[in-house]
C-alpha cells in the first residue's frame, strides 16, 4: 500500500515502517560513534517502544554491548492497515541488534499484566541470567489493576481550581486558550494508580521472587517538574500527584534493594518531544519555545541525549545534580534561571502562529512530530508500494 500520514487530532492513524526503521538505525549508529563505554551488562526497559524508553534501549546496547529487553504494548500491521510507530520502532531495534549480533529480546504484551510481567521476568532470569538495570518508562491512559481487576483511567486535570492558560493545538497548528478543568478526588487517585509507582513496584517484586535481579541493580523511573507557571497543569496536577507516587515509590524500593546492593532513583528528565507529550497542549507550546531556547543557546538535548547523561551518570557519576529527595536532576539546563526567564519572556510573547514561528521551535517540532510516526524522513520513498506488514524478530507475544 502507499502509506500517507493521517491524523485525528493530536494523535495518529497511520506510521510509516522504512521511515522509523531508518530513523532508529541512524540513532543506533550515532551512540556507535561516540565509541564504547562502561555501562550495564544487561538491561530490562518496561515501555521500550519510543520516547526515552528506546534511547536508553539503543544507548545500553550500542554504547555498552548490554544484552537488552524492552517490553511494549504496540499494534501491528495488516495488509491493509499500519501498524503503530511503537511496532515499527521495536521491530527496528530487534532488526539492528541482530545485525550488530547483540543480544535482545522484544517482549509484546500488557506491561501492567502479571503474566506479562511472570514470563518476562523468568526470560530475563533464563536467558541472559537477570538484569543490572530496569527502567521502568510507562505511559499510560489506563491500567487494570491485577488484583482487584478495576480498571483505573489517566487525566490531565487540576488539582483544586481550573486553570486556564495559553496552549499550542497539534491539530490546527494554532495558539489558543485552554482551560484545564479540576479533577475529581476519584480521577486524582486513579491516575495515581496508572501513572504512579505502584506498577514499578510489582515488576521489582515479580523480578526478585524470579531471581533476575543481579547483586547491585539499579532501577530507574521518569518523572518531571517544569516551570513552576504551569505547575496547575501539570506538577500541581493529577500527573504530578502521580509524579509524587512514583518518587516516593523510588525511596521505598532503594530500601527494599538495599540486600542487592542495589539502588533505585527517580530521574527527574527534561521537557521533550514524545508521543506522550504530543497530548498535552500547554505542555507542547512550552516545549516549543524551550526547544528554541536551549538551542539558540547552545544546550539542545534530545532523547538520546537524555538516555546517555542518564547511564554516564549511574555508571560514571556523579555527573547530573542529585537533589535533597535523591532524585538524579536532568532537568538542570531546562530549570536554569536564565532559561526559564527567556522561555518566560517568549510565552508572555506568544499569541498565534506566527508569532510561535518567530519565537519557537516551530517548524522543528512539526518536523519532529512526524517523523515520530516515520514521515517527512529524508532517503524514503513515500511514492513507494509498502508493506505495512513488519514481524519483529525474538520477539514473544503475550495477548
Amino acid at each position: 500500500m502507499i502509506i500517507e500520514p493521517i491524523r485525528r487530532g493530536p494523535m495518529w492513524a497511520t506510521a510509516h515502517p522504512d521511515g522509523r526503521r531508518l530513523l532508529v538505525r541512524r540513532a543506533a549508529a550515532a551512540v556507535r560513534q561516540r565509541g564504547p563505554v562502561p555501562g550495564p551488562r544487561s538491561v530490562l526497559v518496561i515501555g521500550a517502544s519510543s520516547g526515552l524508553g528506546m534511547a536508553v534501549r539503543l544507548a545500553s546496547a550500542f554504547g555498552s554491548g548490554a544484552a537488552t529487553v524492552g517490553v511494549c504494548l504496540e499494534r501491528p500491521g495488516a495488509p491493509n492497515r499500519t501498524g503503530t510507530a511503537g511496532w515499527y520502532n521495536a521491530a527496528a531495534v530487534e532488526e539492528e541488534l541482530e545485525t550488530a549480533d547483540l543480544p535482545g529480546r522484544t517482549v509484546v504484551g500488557d506491561a501492567f499484566d502479571d503474566e506479562v510481567k511472570e514470563r518476562t521476568a523468568r526470560l530475563v532470569a533464563e536467558e541472559f541470567g537477570g538484569v543490572d538495570l530496569v527502567v521502568h518508562s510507562l505511559a499510560a491512559p489506563r491500567r487494570t489493576d491485577p488484583v482487584t481487576g478495576r480498571v483505573h483511567r489517566s487525566v490531565i486535570k487540576t488539582v483544586g481550581e481550573p486553570f486556564t492558560e495559553k496552549a499550542f493545538d497539534t491539530s490546527t497548528g494554532s495558539v489558543r486558550q485552554l482551560t484545564t478543568p479540576a479533577a475529581t478526588p476519584e480521577e486524582t487517585a486513579d491516575t495515581v494508580r496508572v501513572m504512579g509507582g505502584h506498577d514499578w513496584a510489582r515488576w521489582i517484586d515479580v523480578l526478585d521472587r524470579a531471581g533476575a535481579l543481579r547483586r547491585g541493580v539499579r532501577t530507574v523511573a521518569f518523572s518531571y517538574i517544569g516551570a513552576p507557571w504551569l505547575a496547575p497543569t501539570y506538577r500541581d496536577g493529577t500527573l504530578g500527584r502521580a509524579k509524587q507516587h512514583l518518587e516516593d515509590t523510588a525511596r521505598s524500593l532503594d530500601r527494599r534493594l538495599d540486600p542487592h546492593e542495589g539502588r533505585a532513583q527517580a530521574a527527574v528528565m527534561r521537557a521533550l518531544v514524545t508521543p506522550a507529550s504530543q497530548v498535552m497542549p500547554v505542555q507542547a507550546l512550552y516545549t516549543l519555545l524551550l526547544s528554541r531556547v536551549t538551542r539558540e543557546a547552545g544546550l539542545a538535548e534530545h532523547t538520546g541525549d537524555q538516555a546517555r547523561r542518564l547511564l554516564d551518570h549511574l555508571y560514571h557519576g556523579p555527573l547530573a545534580p542529585i537533589d535533597p529527595q535523591d532524585r538524579i536532576r536532568l532537568d538542570d539546563i531546562e530549570l536554569r534561571e536564565d532559561i526559564q526567564a527567556e522561555v518566560r519572556r517568549r510565552w508572555d510573547k506568544v499569541h498565534d502562529a506566527a508569532t510561535l514561528a518567530e519565537l519557537g521551535d516551530l517548524d522543528a517540532y512539526r518536523r519532529l512530530t512526524e517523523q515520530l510516526h516515520g514521515f517527512g524522513v529524508a532517503g524514503v520513498d513515500y511514492a513507494a508500494d509498502t508493506n505495512p506488514v513488519r514481524p519483529i524478530p525474538r520477539s514473544l507475544l503475550i495477548h
